[in-house]
């Protein structure tokens, strides 16, 4: 689990791809502190797994379902990612419940500076904006912001200097893909309260059952 408390931006050092799925090279710096072999990392968003590191950075595996799910496959030696390790039990919860587990991509349509804050607006597919609500919780890129509008096709996020300077949303542009993951606790409330409808039952009786007993 992680909060969606960006530790520091790291960089690809390689990308090493195979038919559908993809081993990564991240450099980093804070996280190796005390990053081992096994450790989940969310890797813009991503929980990814740490399965090897050096002094420099580690490297992480990503399946194909993963690249499908979210902009990780347009990634290229070079760029910059957010960072955070798994929240330890005995740390603050800064953000929100953030799972790592991406529900979907989204497109920034514009950025506009608002005095000292930035406004992101982000448009997104119905079946992530279903369960994005203003003045609820939202992971773009692993960062956990608050959503300040709701639009049909969209909504908006306000970005205080800090959070723009110190993780990759700062250097995000309109046109730009972005990793969304909706806030967990509202996609439990809507399955709980819109269960599967149950299979339909398949009667027993025939007419040759009919017929057998006397009827």
């Amino acid at each position: 689990m992680f909060t969606g408390i960006v530790e520091e931006l790291g960089s690809i050092r390689s990308i090493r791809r195979g038919r559908v799925s993809a081993v990564l090279s991240i450099g980093a710096e804070k996280i190796l502190s005390d990053l081992k072999i096994g450790d989940s990392v969310a890797v813009n968003g991503v929980c990814l797994t740490a399965t090897s590191r050096d002094s420099g950075g580690f490297t992480a595996d990503v399946m194909h379902e993963t690249l499908d799910r979210s902009s990780l496959g347009a990634l290229v030696p070079g760029s910059f990612v957010n960072l955070e390790r798994a929240m330890p039990a005995d740390g603050r919860f800064g953000g929100h419940i953030v799972s790592g587990h991406i529900d979907g991509v989204g497109k920034i349509c514009s950025v506009r500076p608002d005095d000292n804050a930035l406004w992101y607006t982000i448009s997104a597919p119905p079946e992530i904006l279903r369960y994005v609500v203003e003045k609820g919780s939202v992971a773009i890129d692993g960062i956990s912001l608050t959503v300040a509008a709701v639009e049909p096709e969209a909504f908006s996020v306000s970005v205080i200097p800090h959070t723009a300077a110190v993780t990759l949303l700062g250097k995000k542009r309109a046109g730009d893909v972005v990793n969304l993951e909706n806030d967990i606790i509202g996609k439990y409330v809507d399955k709980l309260l819109h269960p599967a409808a149950p299979p339909p039952v398949q009667s027993k009786l025939t007419l040759d059952f009919l017929a057998e007993n006397g009827f």
